[in-house]
């Protein structure tokens, strides 16, 4: 891998803090790391491979000599710097959902599709978290047969809404323990003790834009336009890590055996075989973690080319920051 320049745009939100520690771990060999973010937190200082590097104001002249820039703001956000980006030359390598959808954006989960990475025209999209981690555990049944539909149900960690969302349930938490009414502003119901079955905006056919997300990314990854996807997102009162609940119809019947051992081959997923006694991962087994756990596969009872299994995966690492750097890393090596 050669050597390069990289900002992190958003470098001092919950995903961008993941970005710079895993460019650390993953030992890549960077040249410059540039943090960057809004003016009220440039001059902050954050660690990076045994040094304290600042955080600059992002400015349009900001991106120039970089080779990468990973994003980690929101899309508005990600649409306003993405032209000087651009111009500067850089590879955006962007988690918002800004560009996910763009003909001509390549929609990259390294493992499934990398080589589409190389398509690209200056913008390289990462998909949304929960698209990433349930692809990852669908990706092998899908080459061995293409998968037609998806039920799916995910159970997302508050962290998915940022640092917001963690302050809001450890706050409201808190409050139950001191007999105290629980507030309520990041979620439209108190998350503590409780799980809410709506995550986004409502759409026209009554679905959310996130619950949307799986079937229309899930086509641009999978290359497959015709799949179809019914989804339901539920918020639940866990710290990290998504867990999601799927049954797949596959083209042709797939022995739960035989999906079995194309998940055990396929990199980045893991089979939970024995996990004390159990053969299903929970949000806690896979946290601080890049790989998706697979457990509970069996056959839909309902359908006999159905499959039903549950995953979970680091929606901050996996679904967000490392997906993004892996891109990065993949990139470089070529």
């Amino acid at each position: 891998m050669k050597s390069c320049r990289i900002g992190i745009l958003g470098a001092t939100g919950a995903v961008g803090q993941e970005m710079r520690k895993i460019l650390e771990e993953y030992r890549l060999p960077v040249t410059e790391l540039r943090l960057l973010a809004s003016a009220r937190s440039a001059g902050a200082r954050l660690p990076f491979a045994g040094r304290e590097l600042p955080v600059r104001e992002t400015t349009e002249d900001a991106f120039a000599g970089l080779d990468y820039v990973l994003g980690a703001v929101e899309a508005e956000q990600s649409r306003r710097w993405a032209p000087a980006i651009r111009r500067s030359g850089a590879v955006y390598i962007d988690n918002s959902s800004a560009f996910r959808l763009e003909p001509g954006v390549p929609l990259v989960v390294p493992e499934i599709n990398g080589a589409d990475a190389f398509a690209h025209s200056g913008i390289i999209a990462n998909p949304n978290c929960s698209t990433v981690i349930s692809l990852m555990a669908a990706a092998p049944i899908h080459r061995l047969s293409p998968i037609e539909s998806m039920t799916v149900s995910t159970y997302q960690a508050v962290s998915g809404a940022g640092q917001a969302g963690l302050k809001e349930l450890e706050e409201q938490l808190r409050a139950i323990a001191a007999g105290e009414e629980p507030v309520h502003k990041v979620f439209p119901a108190q998350i503590a003790l409780n799980v809410i079955p709506f995550i986004g905006a409502e759409t026209e056919n009554g679905y959310t834009d996130e619950e949307m997300k799986l079937q229309n990314e899930g086509r641009r990854i999978l290359h497959a336009p015709g799949l179809r996807v019914s989804c339901t997102c539920v918020r639940v009162p866990v710290l990290r890590s998504h867990s999601i609940s799927m049954t797949l119809r596959t083209r042709e019947p797939v022995a739960p055996e035989a999906a079995r051992e194309a998940i055990r081959a396929f990199p980045g997923v893991r089979l939970a075989e024995d996990l004390d006694g159990r053969d299903y991962p929970t949000p806690l087994d896979c946290t601080d973690g890049d790989t998706v756990w697979v457990g509970r596969l069996r056959r839909d009872l309902s359908d006999r080319r159905g499959l039903t299994l549950w995953c979970c995966g680091d929606q901050l690492r996996k679904g967000a920051a490392a997906n993004a750097v892996q891109i990065l890393r993949l990139m470089s090596e070529e």
